[in-house]
């Protein structure tokens, strides 16, 4: 293919030509920042986001202004892409999904600043395993879901500094390799923020010692309204350009990104389902754009507001578009969010619950897996249960979600295996890095189709 590359480039380099178009997002965000405000205010912003203590749910846009949280977020994700250049990680559908999280998270808590010591700890282990940095990138990056532990433990006038938050940093991004490794069996697949379950775990260690040793974070609630209009305009386009591209430009005819797509809308989304090597670019392309659009017609339709952290939700969603979400799966369970919002004593356009109606989409596998039926249930049982995960972590697990998300799927999974389809529901067997270093096609599998043992 490409000849004049250096010899350690004799890996699959299938996605390489993904590079230029991750950076072209980078310049659309950074582009639409500068649009947005003036230099100056961006300036001004950045500084006021660095010095910002980060827990949940702290919105640059309302805290920095539109223009230096989307400075911000392009600056985190180019950190993201030259990481991944350099690790030379295997590009493939996880690729999207990293980006996805990383730029979406840092308009609300990730900054460009106190990403880097979780980081160092993820190098620091690969250096002690003695193993090559690649496949572990991705896990670093992810692991910066508790970031703002690092900015909460360096700014905290009169109990931490630099130092410490540095040290902490270091070993969160040390311990969450292995750490993810195991929580990924435990989940079955069903919960695709399995990273987010894994931070939720260290967050529940490191809060309360904190908390003995004389700190006391507690949770926020800066939430940005006003920029419904401005935010919409730019996601309509944005997606629709991406269902454009993938039905139109992406080297198929029509009909074959379109049948891609339809076959793509029949897999389950359990987890590792990587929609990238499955069915190539084209469908990936156009269900990002549909899911994106989804999201934030779902935001308008209850009367919340785009910002922030519902961006960051629309484009987590866009970058899971790669592996594991799509409209048949998604829908069920947000449609469960909504129910709880009839029945229970919080409003649908409530901050949190608003991110619950985005994040929820974590559970998307239960729905493909079950049957919509379960899809809903799982969305029902969750709304309720992320109200009350974040407060004993205080904020400071960015994948507040992906925790309870966890919480529901460790409960749900076997019980609906032993209960409705008279199965023994056995750990996922297969190793969490191993999909990670590949990026050969895949096959996608026969729907319904269930791994289970039989009970004898």
């Amino acid at each position: 293919m490409d000849h004049h590359l250096p010899l350690h480039h004799h890996h699959h380099i299938r996605y390489e030509r993904m590079f230029p178009y991750l950076w072209a997002y980078t310049a659309v965000l950074a582009l639409a920042g500068f649009c947005l405000d003036s230099p100056e205010d961006i300036c001004r912003g950045l500084i006021t986001i660095i010095f910002s203590e980060d827990s949940l749910i702290t919105d640059y846009i309302l805290i920095a202004g539109p223009g230096a949280a989307l400075v911000n977020s392009a600056l985190v994700t180019a950190i993201s892409i030259c990481l991944l250049y350099l690790a030379e990680d295997r590009l493939n559908g996880m690729t999207l999904v990293v980006i996805g999280l990383m730029s979406g998270f840092s308009l609300f808590g990730k900054n460009f600043v106190n990403i880097w010591p979780i980081l160092l700890g993820t190098w620091l282990y690969t250096r002690y395993r003695k193993e090559p940095f690649g496949p572990y990138a991705n896990i670093g990056l992810m692991a910066t879901a508790l970031a703002p532990v690092v900015s909460y433990i360096s700014l905290d006038n009169g109990w931490g500094n630099p130092f410490w938050g540095t040290l902490v940093g270091v070993t969160i991004g040390f311990i969450l390799p292995p750490l993810s490794t195991y929580t990924y069996r435990i989940q079955n697949g069903m919960n695709l923020y399995n990273i987010g379950f894994a931070c939720g775990l260290v967050a529940y260690i490191c809060v309360p010692l904190m908390g003995s040793l004389g700190a006391s974070p507690t949770t926020h609630y800066q939430w940005a309204s006003g920029y419904n209009e401005v935010f919409s305009l730019m996601l309509f386009i944005f997606c629709g350009t991406l269902i454009v591209v993938g039905l139109f430009f992406a080297g198929r005819p029509v009909w074959a990104s379109w049948a891609g797509y339809r076959r793509l809308l029949q897999t389950s989304g359990r987890a590792p389902s990587d929609y990238l090597r499955m069915f190539g670019p084209a469908p990936v392309l156009i269900n990002t754009g549909v899911n994106g659009l989804i999201g934030m017609c779902f935001i308008l339709a209850i009367g919340g507001d785009l910002n922030g952290p519902t961006l960051g939700g629309i484009l987590t969603i866009m970058g899971f578009s790669a592996f594991g979400k799509h409209v048949g799966n998604i829908l069920p369970v947000m449609a469960g969010v909504a129910l709880g919002g009839l029945v229970m004593h919080w409003s649908l356009n409530d901050c949190a619950v608003q991110l619950a109606c985005l994040f929820c989409t974590t559970l998307a596998p239960i729905s493909g897996y079950f049957g919509w039926p379960y899809g809903v249930l799982a969305g029902f049982l969750h709304s309720s249960v992320v109200l009350y995960t974040s407060s004993p972590v205080a904020g400071l697990n960015l994948y507040n979600n992906g925790f309870s998300g966890g919480l529901v799927a460790i409960v749900l999974y076997p019980t609906i295996l032993a209960i409705a389809r008279r199965r023994k529901p056995v750990f996922q067997d297969e190793d969490y890095f191993e999909h990670l270093e590949h990026d050969e096609p895949l096959v996608p599998p026969v729907p319904d189709e269930l791994t289970e043992d039989e009970e004898t």
